[in-house]
Parts: C-alpha cells; sequence; structure tokens
C-alpha cells in the first residue's frame, strides 16, 4: 500500500488539473481547439459507464489477440535465445540481424501481413509476437551469456552433458532476464494489437478508436484508450506476479 500511495496521489493530482482544466475551456483554448474535443476526466468516466458492454465486447477481442501474440512471441523468442546460445556461429549470423529488423516500422509490416493472412486474427497474433519477439529473445539471450564460468566447469567436472548444463545452470540463471524481457513485451503487446485492428478488423479497441475518432467521439475514445491501459497493466502485474512465484531465489 506505501507503494501504491505515491502514484495513486500522483494519478488523482493529475486527473484533478486535468478536470479543472477541461471543464473551464483553458485546455481547449490552450490546445486552441473546440471543447467537445477535449473530454475532461468526469465525461470520459460517463462514457466509460454507458457503453460499458460496447468497450467490455472488443476489449475481450483485442485481449485475446494481446495474450495468444504474447504467448507466440514468448515461445520462439525463449527458442531463438536457446539456439543462439547452443551456437556461437548463429548467434554472430543472426544476432545482427535480428537488431536490424527492430528498424522496420511494425505499421509497413501490418498491411503485408494483411495481405498475406486476411482479416482474420492471424494478422494481429503475428504483429504481437513480432513486436514481443525481441526484448524477450534478447533479454534471454543475454541472460544465458552471463552464467558464472565457473559454475560451468564444475559441472563438467561431474560429466554434465551440454543439455543438463542448459537445464540445470544457464536456464535458471537466464529466467530474471527472461522474466524482464516478457514484462517490455507484454507492455507494448496491446499497442501492437491496436496497430493490428486499424489496419484491418471487423472488431476491438483498435477498431472501436478508429471509429471514434471518424466521427469526433473523443470521449468513448479516450474510454477505449483507459481500457487498454487497464489491459496493459494487468497483464503486466500477472507477469510480475509469475516472476516472483518462479524465480524465488532472486
Amino acid at each position: 500500500m506505501r507503494r501504491g500511495a505515491l502514484p495513486a496521489l500522483a494519478l488523482a493530482a493529475i486527473l484533478g488539473i486535468w478536470q479543472l482544466a477541461a471543464s473551464s475551456g483553458a485546455l481547449a483554448d490552450v490546445l486552441n481547439l473546440e471543447s467537445f474535443l477535449v473530454p475532461s476526466p468526469a465525461e470520459i468516466a460517463s462514457a466509460l459507464w454507458e457503453n460499458r458492454s460496447l468497450l467490455a465486447e472488443n476489449a475481450w477481442v483485442t485481449t485475446k489477440e494481446i495474450l495468444l501474440g504474447f504467448l507466440c512471441g514468448l515461445a520462439a523468442g525463449l527458442a531463438f535465445a536457446v539456439v543462439l546460445r547452443l551456437s556461437e556461429t548463429l548467434r554472430r549470423a543472426f544476432y545482427p540481424l535480428l537488431v536490424a529488423s527492430q528498424a522496420i516500422p511494425i505499421i509497413v509490416v501490418a498491411p503485408i501481413l494483411l495481405v498475406w493472412f486476411g482479416f482474420g486474427i492471424g494478422p494481429k497474433l503475428v504483429v504481437v509476437a513480432l513486436i514481443c519477439f525481441f526484448p524477450i529473445t534478447v533479454n534471454a539471450a543475454d541472460g544465458l551469456r552471463s552464467v558464472d564460468a565457473e559454475a560451468i566447469k564444475m559441472m563438467r567436472t561431474l560429466a554434465a552433458s551440454r543439455r543438463q548444463i542448459l537445464w540445470r545452470v544457464e536456464a535458471p540463471t537466464a529466467l530474471p532476464f527472461a522474466f524482464s524481457g516478457a514484462k517490455i513485451a507484454v507492455t507494448f503487446a496491446p499497442i501492437a494489437a491496436v496497430f493490428g485492428e486499424w489496419v484491418g478488423a471487423e472488431s476491438g479497441l483498435g477498431v472501436l478508436m478508429r471509429e471514434d475518432s471518424a466521427s469526433l467521439e473523443t470521449a468513448r475514445m479516450f474510454a477505449a484508450t483507459a481500457v487498454l491501459t487497464a489491459i496493459a497493466l494487468a497483464l503486466f502485474g500477472l507477469v510480475a506476479l509469475a516472476e516472483r512465484r518462479i524465480v524465488t531465489w532472486r
């Protein structure tokens, strides 16, 4: 509770200032916008309640895309990190390409995936998995390389196989690093899902935001953003809880 007190107070102060600035019209004047384009927190809360069924329905679609895409990115990232650890040649060959791949904007890749896989859930899963893949792979690979060399020597003196060294020494050492990458990835996964829905989808929070932006329903658009933020915070908390339960020796 002590850790959450200061963030709660800061959030309350920000919302209070926002409410005063928006309700008085000062915020709209500063931004040089019409007042209905700058909703107050009270108006956003009202839109959140009035459209709760619509928001919940679309949030469930986006949450499924986030979870499935994250799990795909997690599995692929951990597997690729192990491959890079087992083969120094493959690491030298593919690690620079892995880093260079992050220079490609995901908003450019998403339309291509739409052409290849259609309007189903497939393109959204690939977009989310691509976003999650990099931080998980890099952190897990660095964790596998951070093993104490003396521990590996000791395992070899005990006639341990390469698989046993990986499972008993390198994997436990890399787990905290992998969870760090997973926490970064699960934070960016909602953004990736929205990108995928913007390009082409029939439902989801991204679709709802796009429609609200076109129809100037700014209060509901902010409400959808708040729901997406809540999803990201919840998923981050679940990953952090899993880390505390699994990495007990940290």
